[in-house]
């Protein structure tokens, strides 16, 4: 097989075409330029792209990480040359769930399909080889130069070894007994532990059956004397209950007859308190404090005195009368005589008349107005003269102390009513005390703890046997019990004997497969090793190749081989390129071979080692092509 031309719609690549020739094709450009894609695209285009992968930490499945950046459909063109024929493969998206799906391959130049090619089985067709082989044998990605196991691989070393088919392989073969045996017994799980649980069981059910009847007859026993304490104790509480309740009445009725006397004497004095109160409402003082009246008959006994004192100024006439006498003199003088003294005399007479008679006016006026004052005053407190009004005083007095008396009386009533509320309060608690049959601490309340205790402990034990008995009853007949023991047992044996014989299935496949092994691998490393002193040189002599692929290799002259972690990064990518190609010469079919595909495989040599590299590789491309990617130009190649 020969790829001639690619054309990809496919990650960075939109629409670019790259062309191959037979033998050696070195692809050289600068990082990011899309050689890892080119790689990626030859795989899609001969196997397809696997829809179902999905991103995970640190993984990108193929179908997200190669979507044409332009947002186009994913989509290629692949013509190559295989068994004489000129083939097209086309890849297109019809769906972006699954890109690549729709695929065509047709005789180049023609519409005529190659029979029976799919976009299932064409890399398988074209390489004869899975995507699995072919991706750990021929096809070298990006920091992948290591070959890994896997069961596909392990299958066509069988086949190449064995001449046999590729239908099965020692891991799967192995994994298929694991799987076996990990079902008849894996740790504590699997068909012999359960049966070992289930005889356990059995076993331990027999015992219980004996040890439960035992128990449950011991227990009937003990429960027979607790129901019999219990009665007794039920009839002492009754009678401790009926003394304890007849005591506590009496006391309640003897209480309430002495909080009835203390109401009734509480009524009286209110009775008494009200009849000085309403006295007091019905004297012509009212019910006024002390210090209001006092003040209010002070000001009356005041008005009194200056109604007296006005009374008192009738002499203020004399003056007016006296001046208009003078003024009558003066006037007769005045007409007998005409002169100045005299008309002033007689003028200032008449002034000092008008004078006196306005402000005798006046006098006679407040003295009117005192003898009313006087009248209402004494009328006012039902008195004829005024030295009877401090006897009025004397009797509201009287009453005032009457009502505090009434007060003092009321309150003490009141407060030995209280007082023997209170005492009655005191005597029903206590009595609801001593009527509590459970939280008390009278003789009742203590009998009534320990049977409710008693008859606790019986309940608890009634319940005992009854699970007890239960569990008897679950247990069945103990002929039954054995009887499925002894199935258990043959069950075991049968089971114990398939994990057997599975063991020593797993033991004769090791020892097949490390014969198959001991053939494929002598061969593997031979011609690895010879690949190997090639590329170095003659410095590396031998190179050995484990049944996982892994690899060591030793200088000549040295006694010790060295695994890759010993190896500088050149010299391990060396060793397992030298490993690829002899997978590649060995594992992959006779015939047409298919291209061997590297994708910067050689970028941690030096110049003389790639020189040397290039060389082995040109030999190789005489038998297949060989198509190298790599971002410089390599020491050797023209």
């Amino acid at each position: 097989m020969v790829i001639r031309k690619l054309q990809a719609s496919f990650g960075k690549l939109q629409g670019e075409t790259l062309r191959f020739h037979d033998g050696l094709n070195v692809i050289y450009a600068p990082n990011e330029s899309g050689k890892s894609t080119w790689c990626a695209f030859i795989r899609t285009m001969l196997y397809g792209i696997d829809s179902s992968e999905r991103s995970r930490d640190g993984f990108l499945p193929d179908k997200q990480r190669y979507a044409p950046w332009s947002g186009a459909p994913m989509e290629g063109h692949m013509e190559l040359r295989a068994d004489g024929a000129d083939i097209t493969l086309q890849r297109r998206t019809a769906a972006r769930s699954a890109p690549m799906r729709d695929f065509s391959a047709v005789y180049t130049g023609t519409n005529n399909p190659v029979e029976g090619m799919t976009g299932q089985n064409c890399g398988e067709l074209l390489t004869g080889v899975s995507r699995d082989v072919f991706r750990r044998s021929a096809f070298i990605a990006q920091g992948a130069v290591a070959v890994s196991g896997s069961p596909e691989l392990a299958k066509r070393i069988q086949a190449i070894v064995s001449s046999g088919d590729e239908q099965t392989s020692y891991s799967e073969a192995e994994a298929r007994l694991k799987t076996w045996q990990h079902r008849r017994r894996y740790h504590r799980k699997g068909l012999l532990p359960a049966l070992e649980g289930e005889m356990d069981e059995a076993q331990r059910q027999l015992s219980d059956i004996s040890t439960s009847a035992e128990t449950v007859h011991s227990m009937e026993q003990e429960l027979h004397g607790m129901l019999q304490r219990c009665e007794a104790l039920e009839e002492s509480v009754n009678d401790a209950r009926r003394r304890q309740r007849n005591d506590a009445l009496k006391k309640i009725r003897d209480g309430r007859a002495d909080v009835q006397r203390r109401s009734d004497d509480h009524d009286a004095a209110l009775a008494e308190l009200a009849r000085s109160r309403e006295a007091l409402q019905r004297s012509d003082f009212g019910d006024r404090s002390r210090e209001a009246l006092e003040e209010e008959v002070q000001r009356d006994l005041d008005a009194l005195a200056d109604a007296e004192e006005d009374s008192r100024s009738r002499l203020a006439l004399l003056p007016a009368v006296l001046c208009s006498i003078l003024a009558i003199v003066f006037a007769g003088l005045t007409g007998l005589r005409s002169s100045l003294p005299l008309i002033l005399g007689a003028g200032l007479m008449c002034l000092g008349a008008i004078f006196f008679f306005f402000r005798y006016s006046r006098i006679r006026q407040a003295a009117l107005e005192a003898e009313s004052v006087r009248d209402r005053i004494l009328r006012k407190y039902r008195v004829a003269v005024p030295e009877d009004i401090p006897g009025i005083l004397t009797e509201y007095y009287a009453m005032e102390d009457a009502i505090r008396a009434a007060e003092k009386e009321e309150l003490q009533s009141r407060d030995r009513l209280d007082r023997t509320q209170e005492a009655l309060h005191q005597l029903e608690e206590a009595a609801v005390s001593e009527l509590d049959f459970a939280g008390g601490d009278s003789e009742a309340a203590r009998l009534s703890r320990a049977l409710t205790a008693a008859r606790k402990d019986a309940s608890t034990l009634s319940e005992k046997i009854s699970g007890l008995k239960g569990r008897l009853s679950a247990m069945g007949d103990p002929l039954v019990v054995a009887s499925s023991l002894r199935q258990f047992q043959e069950s075991h044996r049968q089971i114990q004997a398939e994990y057997d014989a599975i063991t020593l299935a797993q033991e004769l496949l090791r020892e097949a497969d490390q014969e198959i092994q001991s053939r494929f691998s002598p061969a593997l490393s031979s011609l690895a090793a010879k690949y190997m002193n090639e590329m170095t040189g003659g410095r590396y002599e031998e190179l050995m190749v484990g049944q996982d692929f892994s690899a060591r290799t030793r200088i000549q002259g040295d006694t010790v081989s060295h695994d890759a972690e010993y190896l500088s990064a050149g010299t391990s990518d060396l060793m397992y390129l030298a490993v690829r190609l002899a997978v590649c010469e060995l594992a992959l079919p006779e015939g047409e071979p298919c291209p061997l595909i590297l994708d910067d495989a050689l970028v941690n040599l030096d110049e003389t080692r790639e020189a040397q590299a290039m060389k082995l590789l040109k030999r190789i491309a005489l038998q297949r092509q060989v198509i190298l990617f790599t971002c410089r130009k390599p020491a050797g190649f023209e």
